[in-house]
């Protein structure tokens, strides 16, 4: 594949890494850092293009979109790459603003552009095993909760956010879209994102706390707790760009087992299957399980991330709504608003002309009763406009079936758990 950059962070270097080893070529980059690694393998620089370069099909096949140095520039550009029905990965998160994730979406609706966001820890295959086994605790007991511990050195705001960002994604796919959120820190908001811990609870599903735990040793740790006993999963730091992250799982019943897992190459294969569906990717399969983040997916976890600041705040659970965000959606709601406004000025309107009316009466003002006279015609002409407007989605269309946020190949297989 011929790719092209916009921008540049430690998730896309792993990418560009990934697709070194196998032939991909970065063929136009745009918004670098003066310093990026890797894109000179080979001995052939990228050509150095204005974005609106990238909007061009035959220039690249896909464009890796990265987060460090972001900026309005960068996010139109991204903005017009989804209008133009671009192939994007994207570094996620790219903005912690919930209503440009949504944005985005909305955009990626009706140009049919394929979205990727760099979410791949949830492809490996000890999450598909862990999630077999928390479906598999059912009964006697089932499992009582489950928690994550992420070690952190960095624990400022921003640090947390991103990676609890990140974390939501592997949330919601052990243990469905969660339906509240509460936080325990710090009782000033500022100051609790050090210590920060998140309650988050599903219809049906155990309970999830996710901690931030200071360590000079960056990771994850995932844990499962049932009456049968608990599963471990450990989660290192991001390894540095070309080189693989080593698994470990702890678990009743079998050997600990350690398991290497290149991110860079799972998003990698998954964007050979999105640019070209019939293509057989030659990574290892067990990488492709389950099927790859959504943009929807990767929306929903900037929506739980700004919600902490909220609950923080507030000091208490916050109620989440699994809303479904689309341009019907967003012009009906603008449409109630529009009309709450125009039914309080016409009562405003009515009951102006009436002192207007009487007060003209009485001082034998002709013209002043004759302009409040006019307010029926005023007012019937307003909410008539309005409701004309209402017929404006039938008069554009509307899509009933929107595309998927990627196209997903079919599921192969699970392969036999490896075992030390």
């Amino acid at each position: 594949m011929n790719l092209g950059l916009l921008g540049f962070d430690d998730s896309i270097a792993t990418i560009v890494a990934a697709g070194h080893r196998s032939g991909d070529r970065v063929v136009m980059a745009c918004d670098l850092p003066a310093t990026a690694p890797l894109l000179t393998q080979g001995g052939v620089p990228p050509r150095a293009v204005p974005w609106e370069s990238l909007l061009d099909t035959e220039g690249c096949d896909a464009v890796l979109v990265g987060a460090d140095g972001w900026n309005e520039t960068r996010a139109e550009a991204v903005r017009k790459l989804v209008q133009a029905g671009r192939t994007l990965v994207l570094s996620h998160p790219l903005e912690m603003s919930m209503l440009w994730a949504y944005e985005l979406d909305m955009i990626r609706r009706d140009s049919g552009a394929i979205l990727i966001p760099v979410l791949p820890d949830r492809l490996h295959p000890f999450i598909h095993r862990l999630r077999l086994w928390i479906d598999s605790q059912s009964v006697p007991g089932g499992v009582e909760s489950i928690g994550m511990e992420r070690r952190l050195r960095d624990r400022s705001r921003e640090s947390v956010q991103s990676h609890f960002c990140r974390d939501a994604d592997l949330v919601r796919e052990l243990a469905g879209a969660p339906v509240r959120l509460s936080t325990l820190g710090a009782a000033d908001a500022d100051q609790a994102w050090s210590t920060l811990a998140v309650g988050l609870t599903a219809p049906g599903h155990p309970p999830v706390r996710w901690q931030v735990v200071r360590s000079e040793s960056p990771g994850l740790t995932i844990t499962a707790t049932a009456a049968s006993g608990s599963v471990s999963i450990g989660i290192p730091a991001d390894p540095p760009a070309g080189e693989s992250s080593l698994w470990s799982w702890t678990g009743p019943g079998a050997p600990d087992t350690q398991t290497p897992f290149d991110g860079g190459a799972a998003i990698l294969a998954r964007l050979r299957m999105a640019v070209s569906p019939g293509h057989q990717t030659d990574v290892d399969q067990s990488l492709t399980l389950p099927l790859c983040a959504s943009w929807d997916d990767a929306a929903r976890g900037i929506e739980l991330a700004e919600t902490i600041s909220r609950s923080l705040a507030k000091g208490r659970g916050i109620d989440l709504h699994q809303e479904e965000f689309t341009e019907i959606g967003t012009f009906k709601g603008t449409m109630a608003s529009l009309g709450c406004g125009i039914i309080l000025l016409a009562l405003m309107f009515v009951v102006l002309a009436t002192l207007l009316g009487g007060i003209a009466r009485q001082t034998r003002w002709e013209f002043g009763e004759q302009l409040a006279g006019l307010w029926p015609g005023v007012v019937l002409g307003a909410l008539s406009l309005f409701l004309l407007l209402q017929t404006l989605p039938l008069l554009i269309g509307s899509r009933s079936e929107s595309p998927p946020a990627i196209s997903p190949p079919p599921s192969p297989t699970p392969p036999p758990s490896k075992r030390a």
